[in-house]
Formats: structure tokens, sequence, C-alpha cells
């Protein structure tokens, strides 16, 4: 990690951590305008003017000290400190300030935190209260210029700042709508098939019994190896999901092209033909891609189980010129209404996760149901098998 990546890490952290000590926050921001406000109490006099006194230095705490609270009244502090600096101004002879510290402070945290109304308040005290204390100072256009001009930057800086946040917050929580639509979608597919196979071999079973038992022996164990593995598929998603836990699954790969044989050879297991070709030379995709493909042909081989009431299925992966096809073709009946429930809707978003597309609709000839998927494949990729 270079140093700007640590940088940005640090600075993650000390969000984190100022997030969740907001009182420490503001208590190190007072500390930090104290210690501003005090450099002209130690630094000399110049000739002919009164040194500084304790009671002048012990005001100039009295307009810090709101600042604690800033967060949680700012309105109430910006008169607190208003107050404190009249009071500063009016019955001590005490050093003057380059910047109005407390001020800028306060109007940027009003501006960031505070409902509309109150930041309109606030501009209207501002323009009673600036001209008035430098009337009571210098009595110059300049002094006047430059404050409005801070104080008005300072309520800019606040804007921006709630602007911001507004966006992080949005894009955090697009982040984790999308988020939640994956899991939906991996839950849906795992829980799916695991189901619908098992429901078609359960119900096999009984007749078996009776006219076969070694292929009663079969059903069964087919039903358990599903079972199985739709639990293993489970604990490594729940084991993700569990941040910072001990227990968590490892984190094993997802399933990609090299599990489709497994994949068809328990769909057949439930009496379903099933066949599989490559053509082409298919290409050995990223993980991810290889992984979207699987579950788009487990949804497809799912459908059928539950849906097509077909005797035969094939699932054909074609490549042609970078672009990976992926057909699964039935002689069934198709989804009741064609819409297949979310599974289509789960193989359409996926190819487009991808950049691809996906269709789906009645079979070559009009007989059975397909569905038809492109993927751009990476050029680059190793010809495999």
């Amino acid at each position: 990690m270079g140093i700007r990546g640590e940088l940005r890490v640090r600075w993650e952290h000390a969000r984190t951590w100022g997030a969740a000590n907001p009182w420490a926050v503001d208590l190190g921001i007072a500390l930090l305008v104290q210690a501003a406000m005090t450099m002209p109490f130690v630094v000399p006099r110049p000739p002919g003017l009164e040194p500084a006194t304790w009671a002048a230095y012990g005001l100039t705490t009295l307009t810090v000290l709101p600042l604690v609270w800033r967060r949680r009244a700012p309105f109430a502090v910006l008169l607190a400190i208003m107050a404190a600096s009249a009071l500063y101004k009016l019955a001590v002879e005490g050093p003057g300030q380059p910047l109005p510290y407390t001020g800028l402070v306060i109007v940027y945290t009003i501006a960031l935190l505070s409902p509309p109304w109150k930041r309109l308040v606030a501009a209207g005290l501002l323009v009673v209260a600036v001209p008035v204390s430098v009337w009571l100072n210098t009595r110059s256009a300049r002094e006047l210029t430059f404050s409005l001009f801070v104080f008005g930057a300072a309520h800019v800086f606040g804007r921006l700042q709630d602007a911001r946040q507004r966006a992080h917050r949005a894009d955090a929580e697009r982040a984790a709508a999308r988020e939640r639509a994956r899991i939906a979608r991996e839950m849906h597919d795992i829980l799916s098939h695991a189901v619908s196979l098992m429901i078609v071999q359960a119900e096999a079973g009984p007749v078996a019994v009776r006219t076969a038992p070694e292929r009663a022996e079969a059903a069964f164990e087919a039903i358990s190896e599903t079972g199985r593995e739709a639990m293993d598929q489970l604990r490594q998603m729940l084991g993700l999901l569990r941040e910072g836990s001990e227990t968590a699954s490892p984190r094993e790969p997802q399933p990609d092209l090299a599990g489709l044989p497994s994949l068809v050879e328990r769909v057949r297991s439930s009496g379903l033909a099933v066949a599989y070709t490559t053509e082409g030379g298919v290409r050995a995709l990223p993980a991810a891609t290889g992984a979207h493909v699987y579950r788009i042909v487990q949804e497809a081989l799912t459908n059928v189980v539950k849906h097509a009431d077909a005797r035969t299925v094939e699932v054909r992966l074609a490549r042609a010129d970078d672009v990976l096809h992926v057909t699964v073709t039935d002689d069934g009946r198709g989804p009741q209404g064609g819409s297949g429930g979310h599974g289509l809707a789960g193989i359409r978003e996926r190819a487009a996760a991808h950049g691809g597309t996906a269709a789906a609709g009645p079979g070559p000839g009009g007989r059975g149901f397909e569905v038809r998927v492109l993927l751009p494949v990476p050029s680059t990729a190793e010809v495999g098998a």
C-alpha cells in the first residue's frame, strides 16, 4: 500500500472514531480554538497598551466553552457566543483576535446541521451583529467586508459538507440495496434449486419403493446429497455476512463452469434427461463471470424441474467472437405465463451485470421452452475444454 493509500485508510479510521465519539471531537475542537485565541494573550502587546488581564482571558474561555455543545444545540450555542463576545467587547480591555474563530465554527455547524429556517434566522442575526461589532472595533469598511466574507465562506463550506454527506449516504444506501438484491438472488438460486430437486425426488420415492427399490435408495441418497450441498452453500454465504465473527465459515470459491457437470448430474438424478455440451472452444472465465454462468444454468434447470413438465433438456455453452452463448432448451411447456417468477428475472439481472443480455421463450419450431443468454468474454482468457 502506498503513502496515499495509507493516509486514506488512516483518514477513514479517524472519521469512524469521530463518528463514534462526537463529544471527544467537539471537546478537541474547543481546545484547538482556545489555543488559537490564547495567542494574542501570550504575545507581548505594543507599548502604550495595557497588558491583558486574566478577566479578559476568562471571557475568551467563556466564548469558547459553548462549542462543546455545538452539535447538540447549534442555534443556542450561537446565541451564547454572541452574548459572551458582546460582553468581552463592552466590559473588558483585551486584545483583539485576527479571526472570529468561535463565530466561524458555529456558523459552519449551523449551515451543516440546522434546518433552513434556523439557518435563515442565524444569517439575519449575523447581518446585524457583524456591522455592530465592526463599528465598536475599527469602524472600517475593510474589516466589515472581510468579516462578511469569512462568515459567508463558513456558511458555504457547511452547506457543501452537508451536500457531500448526503451524497455519501445515498451512495451507501444504493450499495446496500445492491448487496441485498445480490444476497436475495443467491439465496433464491440455492434454495429454489435444492428444494425443487428434493421435491421431485421425494415424490418419485414412494413409486420407486413399490416398483424398483434400488431406484428408491438412489433417490433418497440424491435428496440427502442435495440437502447437504445446499446447507454448505448457505453456511458459506452466511459466514461471509458475519463480519468479524471468529466462527465465520471459510471463504471458499463460488461455483463456476467446473461445477456444471456435477449440477447436471444432480438434475439427472431427478429423472430428467439432461445433455450438456460445449462448442467453439469455451474459454476459462473470470471467477465472478463463471459463478454467474453457473447460477444462470442452475436457475434455468430449476425452472425446468418446477414448471416445464419436461422429459429432456439440453444445456449448451458455445463461444463465438468473444461472446459466450448459454442456452438451456427443454421439450416441456415452460413456465406458466412465460414469467418463470423470480428465476427469469434473476437470470436477466445476472446477464445485465456482466454487460450481456438474456431472453426466454418458445424453443426451436415453437416446441418446448428455451433460455438464451449472451455474455461478453475477455479475449485474453485462456482456452479451456
